[in-house]
């Protein structure tokens, strides 16, 4: 996840995470919903065995509410 200029929370996924975040704050191939809102942050991470495993997360990443996203972001246990 990462925390746009904005405050709001952007969730996706990735192979490259350094060369994701650089586009998303360039605006080469980043986000739509980004391009509006730079600078990013990255704001939490988990990894995760495959690639089908990173999906499913990231629909249970969007899913949750933005205090439940926060609580992720400051470590607040599940």
């Amino acid at each position: 996840m990462v925390t746009c200029s904005d405050g709001t929370i952007y969730t996706g996924y990735t192979k490259d995470l350094l060369k994701r975040l650089e586009q998303h704050n360039s605006g080469s191939k980043g986000a739509r919903y980004t391009k509006t809102r730079r600078p990013v942050k990255l704001s939490f991470v988990e990894i995760v065995q495959t690639q089908k495993d990173a999906i499913l997360r990231e629909l249970e990443l969007k899913r949750l509410p933005r205090e439940r996203k926060l609580d992720l972001i400051n470590g607040v246990a599940e």
